[in-house]
């Protein structure tokens, strides 16, 4: 097992690995955000961006998964399939996510930073935008709710998919250092 966790780390020095990795994700975020919405209550629950944070932010840490946050952020709205919303859940929990990982180097850390970050931090930042922005006065604890229940879903996917994407990274690294 600590073979996986050395070669997997190799692998993520790469620079190819950051930019095919974080431009996997950012499709997944584009395509999962825009079709896996599951409504609960009078919130929306899409926890495919929110997954796509925590496992940005085990992967390829807070700077990039950030950027790969941003980069789906600014797809899904050019698109037309987000709304200005997307950017700051999205971004902080990401920033949160890698940088707690990055802190603990445990994944259960880097899915409470995206919960944190995009379900509180993020809902508030959401908040300010809309007044700044779209001139709305809806106060923070209309997004909190929303926020927090659509983070939480897809950081709990999150925690279930990143232990074998770790193990298969490990393998490719291992495999492609034995070549």
């Amino acid at each position: 097992m600590s073979s996986v966790k050395t070669n997997s780390t190799l692998a993520k020095s790469t620079p190819l690995f950051r930019i095919t990795t974080a431009a996997l994700l950012t499709a997944i975020a584009v395509v999962g955000a825009s079709t896996v919405v599951i409504p609960f209550d009078v919130a929306k629950c899409a926890p495919v961006q929110h997954m796509v944070n925590v496992c940005a932010g085990v992967l390829l840490g807070p700077v990039w998964g950030t950027v790969m946050a941003f980069v789906a952020s600014l797809i899904r709205v050019l698109l037309g399939t987000g709304t200005i919303m997307a950017f700051p859940g999205s971004m902080v929990g990401a920033l949160l996510a890698g940088l707690l990982f990055h802190l603990t180097k445990k994944t259960w850390a880097a899915a409470i930073g995206e919960v944190v970050g995009t379900g509180i931090l993020g809902a508030m930042a959401g908040s300010f935008l809309s007044r700044l922005v779209l001139g709305t006065e809806a106060g923070i604890l209309l997004y909190i709710p929303s926020f927090l229940i659509s983070s939480a879903a897809g950081a709990t996917i999150a925690l279930i998919l990143l232990p074998p994407v770790r193990r298969v990274i490990g393998r490719l690294s291992h495999d492609s250092s034995n070549a």
